[in-house]
């Protein structure tokens, strides 16, 4: 199968539950399983429940049966509400709040483990590890900078782990991953003609990354695991398309842009036989996202050394800490508990995209684990993230895209199920 039928596959397989919604900080997706979301994802490197290891820490299915498969759904539904304190639109423009940029998104996920032999696994998994959409009326005072903002990722995951003794296993594995990105704004306003002209970028790119991890089984009580996750560089290309060719005409376009790298150390300790303690902490490597060009490649702006836009984000690092428990009611059942903090990379708000509204987030975690037999589970879980009231003052008056200065009201919530089968 070529790569470009590959891509049609997946993105025609997805396409009824791909509109993706930022749960974690900027537009990473924590949401790779519903299992470990009643945790706030706590102990996501250690825990090696079911086959969504596969994502977390590869070298986990070394942990699971011989053979098992997981399949979750999240539906997240980000809230977004912007209040207007000052700000400066275009000339001869006013403009709405904008309405609630959020929208329901369902976010799917899939995985299969397999034993070659008592030390060798083979793993797939399926997800999308990014993800954002924002959406505004079209009449709101930000229109000049961004309406619509939708990016989407389809991950696919081969793994493979190693089993070196009883304490120590290895994993790795590679990724295949497809961006596709739709960004639409009036165009900026350099004459009355340009106020009701909407402008679209429309570009996708497939990329290839890599992961890897190790799980340490220090007592029986006790699990230790690490992960990296490598940075994926996306060259994508599209067009820049108008509704009015006499003020921008249709052009080829392109834009580059590195998703981030990000580390996990967890810990699994049980505290009894009815109790077991999670932790995690991570750090996602988000300063590779300083300026984002979008460049012309047709027409009679192509090649010039002016981008036809840059979007200026100036991103940081960021950390994220969550501590979890999981408590054993009986054989059938088992609860979970989890709280998480989640650093923005956003730096203030002079460089807060509207596309983008997003800050500092406090995770509540609920969740329960149905066991029907011995092969095979159910975990629903809720989560709902508090989000630290949000200013913006972005000033692209000097570009004609005017100065949005207000606040947002934020929050996120979260709906999981997943279903894990071992055979």
């Amino acid at each position: 199968m070529t790569k470009t039928m590959l891509s049609r596959t997946i993105t025609a397989a997805t396409a009824l539950l791909a509109a993706q919604g930022a749960s974690a900080s900027g537009f990473q997706l924590q949401e790779q399983n519903a299992s470990g979301l009643g945790n706030s994802y706590a102990g996501s490197a250690a825990v090696a429940e079911n086959a969504s290891t596969i994502f977390f820490n590869p070298a986990g299915m070394t942990k699971l049966q011989d053979r098992e498969f997981s399949l979750g759904l999240n539906l997240i539904r980000p809230s977004y509400k912007y209040t207007n304190e000052g700000s400066s639109v275009a000339p001869a423009s006013t403009g709405s709040n904008g309405g609630d940029a959020g929208s329901i998104a369902a976010l799917p996920n899939g995985y299969m483990s397999w034993a070659l032999n008592k030390d060798w696994y083979l793993g797939l998994g399926f997800g999308a590890p990014f993800g954002l959409k924002t959406e505004y009326d079209e009449d709101w005072v930000g229109r000049f900078q961004s309406i619509k903002f939708d990016i989407k990722t389809y991950n696919i995951n081969p793994s493979l782990a190693w089993r070196i003794n009883d304490m120590v296993s290895v994993g790795a594995g590679v990724n295949w991953q497809r961006m596709e990105a739709e960004y639409v704004r009036k165009a900026a306003v350099i004459n009355s003609l340009a106020q009701n002209t909407t402008i679209t970028l429309d570009a996708d790119n497939d990329s290839w990354g890599w992961n890897a991890g190790a799980l340490f089984t220090l007592s029986p009580d006790t699990k230790l695991g690490i992960s990296y996750r490598s940075a994926v560089k996306h060259e994508l290309s599209g067009t820049l398309t108008s509704d009015n060719q006499l003020v921008s005409p249709d052009v080829s376009a392109r834009a580059d842009i590195t998703l981030p790298d990000t580390w996990i150390l967890s810990v699994a300790q049980k505290m009894g036989p009815d109790w077991e303690l999670l932790g995690d902490l991570s750090r996602t490597g988000w300063a590779k996202i300083q300026n984002v060009d979008v460049w012309r490649t047709s027409g009679s702006s192509a090649g010039q050394a002016t981008p036809a836009q840059t979007l200026d984000v100036h991103f940081r690092n960021t950390w994220r800490a969550a501590l979890g428990a999981t408590q054993k009611l009986n054989e059938q059942w088992k609860m979970k508990y989890g709280i998480a903090y989640d650093q923005s990379p956003v730096r203030g708000a002079d460089t807060r995209l509207v596309s983008l509204p997003d800050n500092n987030r406090t995770w509540l975690s609920l969740g329960a684990q149905y066991k029907f037999n011995k092969t095979s589970t159910i975990d629903v879980g809720a989560a709902y993230l508090l989000i630290k009231e949000t200013t913006v003052d972005n000033d692209q008056s000097a570009k004609g895209r005017g100065r949005v200065t207000g606040r947002y009201d934020g929050s996120v919530a979260i709906l999981g199920v997943q279903y894990s089968q071992s055979f």
